[in-house]
């Protein structure tokens, strides 16, 4: 496969992954603008800019482009953002997949996933958490050792001097002291640069994420809205993969530099098409050591994104019951085996894509 495109970087595979890691946990994105933004003004947020990198692959290598279309084409519900959920005796509810960003082409919602949230009578999403500053500090405070060395450690006691120089240089260039998050555990540093500057600032400035959107539009109707997970569980999921899996991240991702903003539009684009099945083949394709980096695939996709599938399906049983609801978590639960889809047609609904 052509290495010509910056897809083709290790750098970009280490930060796809933590931008699935984001668009998985809802209550991250939240707590990155929090910490970014204490102590600052909040700037207008600058212009984002990015390309398509498979629109660019697609007339490089038109080979390597194939094979990851065929390979999305055969995951298990990869294709749609919006199903239906029936079951006998109940009212029908929605599935919909979110991208946890503010950018205009994913806060609105297509007219089918509209039409189904109107006419819902209770709206779910990952967490409410976000929904209460006061939550989210509490969260934040309550167990410390997950964001923080509490012990003698700092970031770069565990980084060689090559990566401690890449880490101090793209941190400067991001206008975060390295000095001021020493203490920081490397996962969420890593997650604080992986996110575009754009979307930081617009997210600092109070512009929501989609899903919360979603919540503070119902609650404006009189709607209840529900949540499946807590903002520790969430912190939790994230701290629990090994402290080698966050540094690396940490390093390629400062690698990348203003690349980001490439993948993030790439990811937004493929959200915009529904093709949810395409992330995981796009990851794989690029990796230059697969079969080294197979277990992490696995433990990483095990932690963010399976186990915590079965958690939400099973907190959402008892509100789907009651029928008519609308639920809005990460597009990246959806497809697969093990994916959402496939849980709820194992509890007995049966599950529709809706265009």
């Amino acid at each position: 496969m052509k290495r010509a495109l910056a897809i083709a970087d290790r750098a970009a595979l280490e930060s796809l992954k933590l931008l699935v890691a984001l668009n998985a946990v809802f209550f991250l994105s939240f707590l990155i603008v929090l910490l970014l933004a204490m102590g600052r003004a909040h700037a207008e947020a600058p212009a984002c800019a990015g390309a398509d990198l498979l629109s660019a692959l697609q007339k490089e290598d038109p080979a390597a482009y194939a094979r990851i279309e065929t390979e999305a084409a055969a995951t298990l519900n990869g294709k749609g953002l919006l199903w239906k959920l029936e079951k006998s005796g109940e009212k029908p509810s929605f599935l919909f997949g979110t991208m946890h960003m503010t950018d205009p082409r994913v806060t609105t919602l297509p007219p089918a996933a509209r039409k189904a949230y109107d006419a819902a009578g209770t709206i779910i999403i990952e967490t409410t958490d976000v929904l209460d500053k006061q939550k989210m500090m509490e969260a934040m405070l309550k167990e410390p050792e997950l964001m923080m060395f509490t012990d003698n450690t700092t970031l770069s006691s565990l980084l060689s001097p090559e990566d401690a120089a890449v880490v101090n240089k793209g941190l400067d260039a991001r206008g975060i002291p390295p000095a001021s998050v020493s203490k920081m555990k490397p996962w969420l540093l890593s997650a604080m640069v992986a996110l575009p500057v754009c979307e930081v600032a617009r997210q600092a400035g109070g512009a929501p994420v989609l899903d919360v959107k979603l919540a503070q539009d119902a609650k404006a109707l009189g709607k209840p809205v529900e949540g499946l997970e807590t903002a520790a569980s969430q912190l939790h999921a994230m701290a629990s993969l090994p402290l080698a899996f966050h540094i690396k991240g940490l390093v390629e991702t400062l690698k990348l530099g203003d690349k980001i903003n490439d993948i993030n539009e790439t990811m937004i684009v493929l959200y915009q098409r529904g093709d949810t099945g395409t992330f995981w083949p796009l990851l794989r394709s690029i990796s230059p050591d697969e079969d080294e980096d197979a277990a992490g695939y696995a433990e990483f996709d095990q932690t963010m994104i399976t186990g915590r599938n079965k958690v939400m399906a099973d907190h959402a049983a008892p509100i789907l019951a009651k029928g008519n609801a609308f639920m809005a978590v990460g597009a990246m639960h959806l497809p697969g085996p093990e994916g959402l889809v496939e849980d709820f047609r194992k509890a007995g609904y049966t599950v529709t894509a809706v265009d």
